[in-house]
């Protein structure tokens, strides 16, 4: 899995790209917790590149969420494929998390 980090307009935008899985998600993690650190209240994950995320990729994107919302916070996940659409949709956490359809979408809900 590889990650590219930018900050559009206050946003951390992460673009992931590979799988989300129980060998990544720890390296997931430490980029959320250092933007936690750096009090970032704004992320978007990009999925575009995502091609799989299992039950401990969800648990750290739930996780970042809760940091995220306690610091007073907001993130937006955008561009789920299909596949990785359907496992939020099955799982429910589609009404968890604000999903946009692209990363222009998302930015817009931020900045306004």
């Amino acid at each position: 899995m590889e990650i590219k980090e930018e900050i559009i307009e206050e946003v951390l935008v992460c673009s992931i790209n590979g799988e989300i899985n129980l060998d990544t998600s720890p390296h997931l993690r430490k980029l959320f917790d250092k933007a936690i650190h750096n009090k970032r209240k704004r992320v978007l994950v990009d999925f575009s590149g995502v091609t799989y995320i299992d039950s401990s990729g969800l648990a750290t994107l739930i996780e970042m969420m809760q940091k995220v919302n306690k610091i007073g916070g907001q993130m937006r996940l955008s561009n789920l494929s299909d596949k990785v659409r359907n496992i939020f949709e099955i799982t429910k956490l589609d009404k968890l998390f604000q999903i946009y359809p692209d990363r222009h979408r998302a930015l817009e809900n931020f900045i306004g």
